[in-house]
């Protein structure tokens, strides 16, 4: 997924961004209402999460967010997508954008 197709439909509240970067990153910037999905909380997410509702996966450059993607949905999840360009595309693109 592009970062301004994320952008098109954050407002809307119908996908869920996890974002598996290290917690001093997340910590330091992040896309709003993110998820910080890490190896403590997966199973906690996999139980609770709707596996139905589209998932974006989000890295610093689009690369890792492609196999945790892949990993979601061999855990059934029906819409995952990987960030292209990541959270350093998605901060160029929209620094006003970016919690903290």
């Amino acid at each position: 997924m592009q970062v301004v197709d994320l952008h098109d439909v954050l407002n809307d509240n119908t996908h869920v961004v996890v974002d598996i970067r290290d917690e001093t990153s997340f910590a330091n910037g992040r896309i709003s209402n993110a998820l910080h999905l890490t190896n403590e909380n997966l199973a906690d997410f996999l139980r609770e999460a709707d596996p139905d509702v589209p998932v974006v996966v989000c890295c610093y450059h689009g690369h890792s967010s492609q196999q945790a993607a892949q990993f979601l949905v061999s855990q059934d999840f029906t819409q995952v997508y990987s960030l292209d360009g990541g959270f350093t595309q998605w901060q160029l693109q929209y620094p006003d954008q970016v919690s903290r």
